[in-house]
C-alpha cells in the first residue's frame, strides 16, 4: 500500500484542501491550523522519546499535573511568560523587516542593570521612581541596539554578527561595573555581588491571586506593550514603511522611504522593547540586579516570535507555551527523563511550525492561482 493512499494521510490532505479552499477562512486561520498540527507532531515525538526511556505517558501527565498545572504553577508560567512575551515582541518587530536582533540578551541585561543602579540611588515617590527605571532600561537598551543598527545601515555589517559580538561586550561591561569597587554591593557574609536594593517606592505592586500566588504587576504593562506593538505595526506610517523596506528596499527607496533610516529606527525600537524584558523580575521580585537574571532570552524571543507569527496574540500564546514547557522540565527529571528533552520538544515545535507555514503558504498561493485562472476563464468571450 502506498503511503499517500493511507486513510489517515488522505484524511489530513482532504482536510487541508477543504480548509485552504474555503473562502470563509482567512490566512491567519490557516496558520492556526498549521500551529495545531505542529504541536500534535511535537507531542507525538515526545511520546516516542518517553517510550524509548520506558516511561508511561500517564506518569508524565500525572507528575506534570502535580507541578506545572497547579495554581502556583500557573502563576509561575504567567510570570515567566511575561518576560518571554516581551522578548518575543522585541524579536518580532525586527522580523517585520527581516532583521535578526540576536542582541536582545545583551540589550536587556544592560538595560535592567542600569535601571537597578539608578533605582537603588533614587528615593522618590512611586509614580516617579518606577517610570524613571522603566525609561532608563528602555533608553539604555535602545541606545545599545542603535550600534548594531548603525553598523547595518551605514557599513553593511550583518546584524547577526554585530549583535552576537555586542552580547559578549555587554557581559564584560556588566562584569566590570558590578564589582564592589564600582557599582556593585557585596552583602556581609555572602559571596554574591549585586546592585544595591531598590527602595520600596520602586517596587511594582503584584496582582495577588488568592490561594495561588502573585502575578507580576508588570504583566499589565506587557499587555500594553503588546497593544502598542500592534498599533505601531498595523496602524501607522512607520509600520507600513517597516514592511515595505523589509520586502523591497530598492523599491521603497524609489517611493521616498529611507531604508538606512528605517533599519536604524527598527533596531532602536527592538532594543527599547528588549530593555523591558528584565523589569518584571526587577520590579516585582528581586528588586536588585544579580546572577539570578537569565541569559539566552535572545534565542527564546526569536523562537517565540517565529511560532507566534509576529502577531501580538500569537506571540503571547507562544510565550506561555515556552514557559509551560520549561516548567515541565523539573517534573520530567524527577521521573528519570532528562530535562534536556524539553529543549528537543521546543526545537521540534519551532521546526514543525516553520515547515507548516511554508506548506500553508504554498497551498494559499496555489489557491490564488486557481482563482485567478477561473476568473480569467470566466471573462473570456464565448465564440
Amino acid at each position: 500500500m502506498k503511503i499517500n493512499s493511507h486513510p489517515f494521510i488522505l484524511g489530513v490532505t482532504s482536510f487541508l484542501r477543504r480548509t485552504v479552499n474555503s473562502p470563509r477562512l482567512a490566512t491567519s486561520s490557516l496558520h492556526i491550523v498549521a500551529v495545531g498540527l505542529s504541536l500534535i507532531f511535537a507531542m507525538a515525538l515526545l511520546g516516542v522519546v518517553l517510550a524509548l526511556y520506558g516511561t508511561s505517558p500517564l506518569a508524565v501527565v500525572s507528575v506534570v499535573g502535580q507541578y506545572a498545572l497547579t495554581p502556583e504553577g500557573t502563576i509561575a508560567i504567567v510570570n515567566k511568560g511575561t518576560t518571554y512575551y516581551i522578548a518575543g515582541l522585541a524579536a518580532a518587530i525586527g522580523f517585520r523587516m527581516y532583521l535578526f536582533n540576536i542582541g536582545i540578551d545583551g540589550q536587556y541585561r544592560l538595560g535592567v542593570f542600569f535601571a537597578a543602579v539608578i533605582g537603588g540611588w533614587l528615593s522618590l515617590p512611586w509614580f516617579l521612581h518606577i517610570p524613571i527605571m522603566i525609561a532608563v532600561a528602555a533608553c539604555v537598551a535602545g541606545a545599545y541596539a542603535a550600534i548594531a543598527g548603525y553598523l547595518k545601515a551605514q557599513r553593511g555589517v550583518s546584524e547577526v554578527i554585530s549583535t552576537i559580538m555586542l552580547n559578549a561586550i555587554a557581559t564584560g561591561i556588566i562584569a566590570f561595573l558590578i564589582s564592589p569597587s564600582q557599582l556593585g554591593v557585596q552583602d556581609e557574609g555572602s559571596n554574591n555581588i549585586q546592585t544595591a536594593l531598590i527602595p520600596e517606592s520602586g517596587w511594582l505592586p503584584a496582582i495577588t491571586v488568592p490561594g495561588a500566588g502573585d502575578i507580576y504587576g508588570f504583566t499589565v504593562i506587557a499587555i500594553a506593550v503588546g497593544f502598542g506593538y500592534w498599533y505601531l505595526t498595523t496602524r501607522t506610517r512607520f509600520g507600513f514603511q517597516l514592511i515595505a523596506v523589509g520586502s523591497a528596499p530598492r523599491a521603497s527607496l524609489l517611493a521616498g522611504i529611507n531604508p538606512k533610516r528605517m533599519i536604524l529606527l527598527t533596531m532602536v525600537v527592538s532594543g527599547v522593547i528588549a530593555g523591558l524584558c528584565g523589569l518584571p523580575e526587577l520590579l516585582g521580585s528581586t528588586h536588585r540586579y544579580g546572577i539570578s537574571f537569565p541569559a539566552g532570552l535572545a534565542w527564546a524571543g526569536l523562537s517565540i516570535a517565529i511560532v507566534g507569527r509576529n502577531h501580538p496574540i500569537g506571540v503571547a500564546f507562544a510565550a506561555l507555551l515556552w514557559a509551560f514547557l520549561e516548567r515541565c522540565a523539573l517534573p520530567l527529571d524527577l521521573i528519570g527523563v532528562p530535562k534536556e528533552v524539553i529543549q528537543v520538544v521546543q526545537a521540534v515545535v519551532l521546526l514543525a511550525v516553520v515547515t507548516s507555514y511554508e506548506l500553508v503558504h504554498r497551498y494559499s498561493a496555489a489557491r490564488e492561482r486557481k482563482r485567478a485562472a477561473l476568473f480569467a476563464a470566466a471573462k473570456e468571450p464565448t465564440a
